[in-house]
Order: C-alpha cells, then structure tokens, then sequence
C-alpha cells in the first residue's frame, strides 16, 4: 500500500482499487513541490529526536521523504516500507542518485505487520498520511509504537487544511469553487475509509489515540507551503493534475456548472484554464504529531 502524502484526491470508487505504483509520477511531483514543507517539518523534528539510528518511513511510496529523511539525519539508516515494489524500485534509485543508498534500505509488505521484519527496534518512525489508510488507526498507532526503541519517537503527519489554489471568485462558473470541491473530497474520504477492511470509526484526537498505545505526546505543529501567484509552470502542471483528478474522480456527482468550470480550467487553450491564468498560487498546511517511547 503505497500513500498519497498530500492528497485525498479520489482516483477509483473505492480503496481497494487504486493503482499506486501506476501513480508514481504524480506521488513523485507532488512530494517533490511540497519538498519546501517537508524540510522545515524534519528540522523541527530534528532538535526531538537527535542522531537516531534507525529512521523508518512507514508508507514511503516513491520515496521522496525517504530520501529528505536521509539527509536531514546524515547518522541514521533509513528504511522506506511500502507495499509497492515498484515504488522501494524507484526510492532505491532516487537514494542512488542522492548519494545515500549506503545506508539506505527498503522493505515490501502491508501496514502495520511489515514492520515486525525489520532487524531492530525504530529511533523514528514517520507516517506521513499512511495511517488514514489503515482499517483501524488505533491499532495501527499501536503497532507502530510496539516497534519504536525506548527513547524513540512515533511522527505523524495527519491532519491541516485543504490546499487552496485559485482565488474564491475566478471569473468562470460560480464562486467558492474550492470549498465545494472540499466538501466532495470529505464525502469520498468517509467513505475510503468505511470501505477499509477492519474500518473502525475513530475520532482524530492524534495526541491521545499515541497516549493509548502508552506514548507520551512530546509536540504538535503545523507546517504552510506558500508558492504565491504567479506561480511556477511546475506548480501549474500539479494543479491541473489535482483538478483533473477530482473531475474524473467524481463525475455525476459534480454539479454540471463546476464540471464546466473545471473544463475550462484544464483546457490550455483557454485563458481562464490554470495553465494561463495569473493567479494561481499553492496555499496548504500539514499538520505533524509526535510522541515518545518512555517504557
């Protein structure tokens, strides 16, 4: 099960059915813009957990905050989980390129009881939105607790706010367009994760559910990307991705004037489209959870 870290995006009508290594590309770009976010989270993680040995990356996908996690802790090994192998397949040669494949590995299997192969106990463990995937959560948060080191530190990245992209009013179609694509994205994640295999209502309290598996919370903040209009081409390309997603994703379910609207968004020939407009920007928060082994 590779996990998309930034997105709730719907690719399929349900769980079971999405293509992760056939998302490679997107995971890669998307993990790649959002690089600037996901620096400062591993420097304020940094000064919690210092020089940690063993540095795992539970849901690694392609790799890309594998490969942040090897740098930003140059004494550890890093290990990227994630059942896809055609994912560890591309995180082994983003660590080749990256100079750190010496003390890189990777290791294939489901959440959470992959993590009982590993040789020894975790300094860090980072989850950056695996865990949503994962039937029930609290027993995920536990597995992944049993495999820290006493001293070690559990870091989830669960939580923020939608990512904005286009101002309230565009010009095109009805104002609001983002917030009504938010509460479709609310609908499709509840049912994600209903569909879950063991799903268990849980309510996202993140500090306590790591109390319960006998953590003790040591901090929680949240991280902003800001790429302010007129953004970048690359930028570009990811919101027409993430648009075009969500168009295909939901299909009748979207209102046929926003359904029109995000056409014309995605047309590059049109001026109004994200590909010409000036005022497209990438607005998003991450929120981070961490908690410490004491026993």
């Amino acid at each position: 099960m590779a996990h998309d870290h930034d997105t709730h995006a719907p690719h399929h009508h349900d769980h079971s059915d999405i293509d992760w290594s056939g998302m490679a590309a997107h995971l890669e770009t998307q993990a790649e813009l959002f690089t600037p976010l996901y620096e400062r989270a591993l420097a304020w993680l940094g000064h919690k957990q210092t020089e940690p040995g063993l540095v795992v990356d539970a849901g690694s996908g392609p790799g890309v905050l594998s490969c942040l996690l090897a740098e930003a802790f140059p004494g550890a090994r890093v290990v990227a989980v994630d059942g896809a192998e055609p994912l560890l397949e591309r995180a082994r040669a983003r660590a080749e390129r990256l100079g750190v494949a010496d003390r890189f590995g990777t290791l294939t299997g489901e959440l959470p009881g992959v993590l009982d192969d590993l040789d020894y106990p975790v300094d860090l463990l980072w989850a950056s939105r695996s865990l949503h995937h994962l039937g029930d959560q609290r027993a995920g948060i536990a597995a992944f607790a049993s495999r820290l080191a006493r001293g070690g530190t559990l870091a989830l990245m669960e939580g923020g706010l939608p990512a904005r992209f286009l101002p309230r009013d565009i010009g095109i179609g009805r104002p609001g367009l983002q917030a009504r694509l938010d509460a479709l994205e609310e609908e499709w994640f509840a049912n994600m994760r209903a569909d879950l295999p063991g799903s268990v209502s849980e309510t996202e309290d993140w500090p306590a559910l790591m109390a319960s598996a006998g953590l003790r919370h040591t901090g929680t903040r949240s991280f902003m990307l800001d790429l302010p209009a007129p953004t970048t081409d690359r930028a570009r390309a990811y919101i027409a991705g993430w648009l075009g997603r969500l168009r295909d994703g939901f299909g009748e379910r979207l209102d046929p004037d926003d359904r029109h609207t995000l056409d014309r968004l995605l047309d590059p020939a049109d001026t109004a489209s994200v590909h010409q407009r000036a005022d497209v920007f990438v607005l998003a928060v991450h929120t981070v959870h961490t908690a410490v082994r004491t026993g």
